[in-house]
């Protein structure tokens, strides 16, 4: 049974951020959404959690940016959808700490849900499985599922098929997020036929990681099929790209839809080198590498 008595202190919980190593969109589904094939990889770069008690049935957040900190919030519709799916009353104040980007490409709202779920299972003593977490997860976002396991997952259909993959072998990633936001939905409504892909870029890199080797860090096998329409849509992604070849980087690749890119490197040296190459143009960026999957139980 669910506990029922109000938490005595109060919970702080990390949700990380993911790139995508591959995209691959294969083509649109009957209802509206696009069939996909991607490797996501979750990345140290954090927002922070904080779960305090609150009156019985209260849900409520502060954020540090404020245009965050309403009830539409995903970490409160997960926190309500919660309540809803498990009758549980007890109340919760959030704060949250943002540190990844927002509209960036890599999944911080999204991952907000998950981990408010995560932490709020563990927090109220609901005794959910992460099976059961990942289906309400769905029910909020297409890459929420994807964030309660964490780690490196081969991802299918419209994000709901979560399929955990070995953890990538270690490299470090640049992280650069160019000055623009892009929504989602634009992207994809500009996607035509043409630039639909096979899934094969995807399915060799799988078999790279269940080997437990890196595969070649080149832009002709990471692949982003959302990438050509955000470099023609938003020139400052094809600035900072240009910007980070010029300066050696032999793959730049985009996250998600975008606008954040990520370089893949093999030493600290060649990251940081990088790095300051974008710092000098004004652009934000992070020096991180992949995480391992959550330790969540069944």
């Amino acid at each position: 049974m669910p506990s029922t008595h109000p938490p005595d202190r109060p919970y702080f919980i990390q949700a990380p951020a993911k790139i995508n190593l591959s995209l691959d969109v294969l083509g649109k589904r009957p209802d509206g959404y696009h069939d996909l094939a991607s490797i996501f990889v979750s990345i140290a770069l954090w927002d922070t959690l904080a779960l305090w008690p609150a009156p019985t049935g209260s849900v409520s957040i502060f954020c540090d940016q404020a245009a965050l900190g309403t009830d539409d919030n995903l970490v409160i519709r997960a926190a309500r959808l919660l309540m809803r799916a498990t009758g549980v009353e007890i109340g919760v104040r959030v704060e949250l700490r943002k540190m990844i980007p927002t509209q960036g490409g890599l999944g911080g709202g999204s991952s907000d849900a998950a981990t408010m779920l995560l932490a709020l299972n563990t927090w109220w003593g609901l005794g959910l499985s992460t099976t059961r977490l990942a289906e309400l997860g769905a029910e909020l976002g297409s890459d929420v599922p994807f964030f309660i396991f964490g780690g490196t997952a081969l991802v299918e259909g419209r994000g709901e098929r979560v399929q955990q993959l070995p953890d990538l072998a270690p490299l470090w990633l640049l992280i650069v997020k160019p000055p623009v936001a892009i929504p989602t939905p634009r992207i994809f409504r500009e996607l035509t036929a043409a630039g639909y892909t096979t899934g094969a870029a995807t399915r060799a890199l799988v078999a790279h990681i269940q080997a437990g080797t890196l595969p070649p860090l080149t832009d002709t096998t990471l692949v982003n099929a959302l990438e050509p329409i955000a470099l023609s849509a938003y020139p400052d992604v094809a600035a900072a790209q240009a910007c980070l070849r010029d300066a050696g980087a032999t793959c730049v690749r985009m996250s998600g839809s975008g606008p954040t890119l990520y370089v893949p490197c093999t030493t600290l040296i060649q990251a940081e080198d990088l790095q300051r190459a974008a710092i000098n143009k004004g652009l934000q960026t992070w020096v991180t590498y992949p995480l391992p999957a959550r330790s969540t139980g069944s």
